[in-house]
């Protein structure tokens, strides 16, 4: 089995892709490239079972539903959005209460923080890619520090040129919890390059995806995720991706 991990940024600069392949017991970094086009990106997912993408598959319903309307002159008045309660719909997904309300990290919000670029480029690039269903589809969406958490390995403080002596430690963390993966070819970027690292831990949640191993929504969230993505957080031990 292949899978493959995108660390989607809003340029291809900061992109990275890990490609990985897995046997009984083992898994193998075999490609990791950066930076990365959509064009690279799809060459690279060639013969994969299953993608990961660190980027959002949607945007929340009443986002999308208080643009459109506020972009027709159709938007009534008396909402209160000077309550900060009351924008909090327009700013997270369904998926990302999940994940706070089960404490496995505090995703940023398409709509309101800073990924607005990358959740465009996301958008386009899983177009092209074919992928309609976005919650079970070819690709699903990671959330990197969600999985690391799971695992018990550090999921926050290694981003940015000036930690990365705790990157560094990650990596080592990370072998050492999982000594059957295979990271050796490329240990001097991905202990140099948060993006590069983020990658490998998407394309392992992307084997957990693929092996029926993350968290789904529940029946009555299904149809509200289908529209907004879903983001796939393992259920299970690092060295269960390999049994």
């Amino acid at each position: 089995m292949r899978t493959v991990g995108v660390d989607l940024a809003a340029s291809p600069k900061l992109t990275a892709v890990a490609v990985v392949e897995w046997s009984t017991g083992a898994a193998r970094l075999v490609d990791l490239v950066m930076p990365a086009t959509d064009a690279e990106i799809a060459d690279l997912v060639v013969g994969a079972e299953k993608i990961g993408v660190d980027a959002p598959f949607g945007w929340p319903d009443a986002f999308v539903d208080f643009v459109v309307a506020q972009h027709r002159g159709e938007l009534g008045a008396g909402r209160s959005l000077d309550d900060i309660e009351q924008r909090r719909p327009l700013a997270y997904r369904r998926t990302d209460r999940v994940v706070v309300e089960n404490g496995w990290g505090r995703p940023l919000s398409v709509s309101a923080d800073q990924i607005a670029h990358v959740a465009f480029r996301a958008a386009g690039l899983i177009a092209d890619l074919g992928v309609v269903d976005r919650v079970t589809g070819w690709a699903v969406e990671a959330y990197p520090a969600a999985a690391l958490k799971h695992w018990g390995l550090t999921s926050r403080g290694y981003k940015g040129v000036a930690r990365r002596a705790v990157l560094a430690a990650s990596y080592e963390s990370l072998l050492e919890s999982a000594p059957w993966l295979d990271l050796s070819r490329h240990r001097e970027l991905l202990t140099r390059d948060d993006n590069a690292f983020d990658a490998v831990i998407t394309a392992l949640i992307a084997r957990a995806a693929a092996s029926g191993q993350t968290f789904l929504p529940d029946h009555r969230d299904r149809s509200v995720a289908a529209r907004e993505g879903w983001i796939h957080v393992p259920d299970c031990a690092l060295g269960d991706l390999v049994r």
